[in-house]
């Protein structure tokens, strides 16, 4: 959600900041701003020094406009707002201050008490100018601020609860930020003779590869030197410093108008890479060597959980399924928000599956926690190397999707959804799958992203044909439904999720023989229906279900399986994919999905990257 950087060394941090924050984009966001440790006199050091806050609604680009493009300073930190309390005003935005404006701050997550916080300073006399929870932590290191910069924010975090990622900059010493964190992810990278902050990796890229996280409720001291880092409670620590990959500059646009266009094309490398290395045909299984599970441990499993969030949970709808079929293992999947807070029932040979595009996802990070305390074991299912849900688990796999910079999750989709089929096969050929049946799943999956790759060819980029027809049909809807059984429900779901994210089109998703279930009163003449209908064991289930709302006038949009006849003459639009085996199915049947909802996105004028009120790393509950 929310964005931070922050800079101390020898250049002029304004731009610097200016950068790192365009980087954070990304992550969803409605205002922006900076605050510098400026000189107090135009001759330089030794005269004292003030800050200059500069804050703007709207993209980076407004406050880019407004910051003076010889803005002296050396120091400085950076913030994207994303509301949570108090409106999408300026002066709302960060950085907040304190009544003198001599101490700075931006903050990612929530002050839970912040109410308590407040009335207790209005007590004292402290005259609030903002509805944030965030401006109570700026008022608060002033009220212990005795010198010691680091010793006035670690008292002031010891009487707030909540989530924070925050940084300080001080007047008084120009050439420090303190920042901490806890349960909202931080990073701190080296330079010559500068050091960076930021709450994501990306924004450091093309500065620095060497790098460390911090942990939660750890503080760190930041000067151009380096860094100390210490636990709220004063304990010294280190951590290693670590390499940022190279993978993570890789984020332009090139020739694609959009992120989600170009992500939506780059799925057949992005699946290639998630398998690589990861099937072997030769024995009809897989290995997956970030879990360091023996077959006699697989096969002491009880129950498999997955946990996520959105695209998330889809995909983990998808491997519950695989990992039923493939492994005979009892296997849910649910939504992490929900499990975190029923008081689960988990036993000690219970394994969960953390599934993240960002890994710093907060219900699920939550969802981790309850599952460990309860003495479950928990494994990543991950695209970013380092993140909270990596590091906290331990084990696990990458999916290894590079950078996905549009808010829709498109690539990351399908490659969590292989990697869920990689482990299901081989916690299959541990327990109940034969080597035939393994050789078979394995060289199919195998033979995806080829297949993937000519449809995208096909159908990608073309003005006229099924999808463009399709987008025609549901630009005009007032609301749509998307229907599948199986793997299918699933992958409506997501459809579903689509377009709502993107074109802002009113659409709910069902198991398809639900439908009759009540949701089947609202089909009229005008309510297209998306059904995703492969070639597997559920089609003529399915096929009767579309019969059902054609019967009451709906306008069928049918996905499926090339060569089909039968299934296409009952759709107004029927647009083929290529031919896989059920399980697998998904990682073809959602392409025009997503296409559905870049296209439609871009029809009605949407902002297709940055879909209004939300955000691409959601760090709050």
């Amino acid at each position: 959600m929310c964005g931070i950087v922050g800079y101390v060394g020898e250049r002029r941090a304004a731009p610097l900041l200016l950068d790192g924050l365009r980087r954070l984009e990304y992550r969803g966001y409605d205002s922006a701003g900076l605050a510098m440790v400026t000189p107090l006199s135009p001759d330089g050091p030794g005269k004292g020094y003030g800050l200059d806050v500069i804050r703007r609604v709207g993209f980076v680009a407004e406050l880019v406009k407004a910051v003076p493009e010889d803005l002296p300073g050396c120091t400085g930190v950076g913030h994207t707002r994303w509301a949570t309390h108090g409106g999408v005003t300026e002066i709302n935005a960060h950085p907040h201050v304190d009544a003198v404006e001599r101490i700075a701050v931006i903050h990612n997550g929530i002050i839970e008490n912040f109410a308590s916080l407040r009335a207790h300073l209005e007590e004292e006399g402290v005259e609030f100018r903002s509805e944030t929870d965030s401006e109570v932590l700026a008022h608060l290191i002033r009220k212990f601020y005795a010198g010691d910069p680091v010793e006035a924010v670690r008292s002031a975090l010891a009487v707030v609860t909540g989530t924070w990622g925050i940084a300080v900059v001080f007047a008084d010493h120009p050439e420090m930020i303190v920042a901490s964190r806890n349960g909202s992810p931080l990073v701190v990278g080296k330079g010559d003779g500068e050091t960076f902050l930021a709450s994501d990796p990306h924004a450091l890229a093309s500065y620095t590869r060497s790098i460390v996280y911090l942990e939660d409720r750890e503080i760190v001291k930041i000067t151009r030197e380096g860094w100390e880092i210490s636990r709220l409670d004063g304990r010294k620590v280190s951590h290693a410093i670590e390499e940022l990959g190279l993978e993570l500059g890789s984020s332009e646009k090139g020739t694609f108008p959009h992120f989600m266009l170009k992500e939506i094309h780059e799925q057949p490398e992005s699946l290639s890479r998630c398998l690589l290395g990861r099937v072997v045909p030769e024995t009809g299984g897989a290995k997956l060597g970030g879990f360091d599970l023996s077959p006699r441990e697989i096969v002491g499993i009880r129950r498999l959980g997955i946990l996520g969030c959105g695209t998330s949970f889809h995909a983990g709808l998808v491997g519950a399924l695989a990992m039923e079929q493939l492994a005979r293992l009892p296997a849910f999947a649910e939504i992490a928000s929900e499990f975190r807070y029923r008081n689960p029932v988990i036993s000690s040979d219970d394994l969960f599956f953390a599934i993240s595009q960002s890994g710093e996802t907060a219900d699920t990070i939550g969802a981790v926690q309850e599952a460990q305390t309860k003495g479950g074991r928990v494994m990543g299912v991950v695209n970013v190397v380092g993140s909270t849900i990596a590091r906290t688990c331990a084990r696990g796999v990458y999916v290894h999707s590079g950078p996905e910079i549009a808010v829709a999750s498109t690539k990351a989709f399908t490659s969590q959804v292989a990697a869920l089929l990689v482990a299901s096969l081989m916690f299959g050929r541990s327990r109940m799958l034969g080597p035939a049946e393994g050789r078979a799943f394995g060289e199919d999956l195998l033979g995806v992203p080829e297949r993937m790759r000519g449809w995208l060819e096909t159908y990608g980029m073309a003005h006229t044909g099924p999808i463009v027809d399709a987008v025609e049909l549901l630009i005009k809807a007032r609301f749509v439904f998307f229907l599948g059984r199986g793997v299918s429900a699933a992958v409506a779901m997501e459809g579903a999720l689509k377009l709502k994210e993107v074109a802002y089109i009113p659409c709910m998703s069902y198991p398809a023989a639900e439908m009759k279930h009540g949701p089947i009163a609202l089909i009229d003449k005008q309510t297209p229906v998306v059904a995703i209908v492969p070639d597997d064991v559920m089609r003529d289930k399915t096929l009767s279900n579309v019969q059902e709302v054609r019967a009451r006038g709906a306008r069928v949009i049918l996905i499926h399986t090339e060569g089909d006849h039968e299934a296409a003459r009952l759709a107004e639009v029927a647009i083929p994919v290529p031919r896989a085996s059920a399980l697998i199915t998904p990682l073809l049947s959602v392409l025009p999905l997503q296409l559905f909802a870049y296209r439609a996105g871009l029809a009605l004028g949407r902002d297709i990257d940055r879909p209004r009120n939300l955000a691409k790393s959601v760090t709050v509950e």
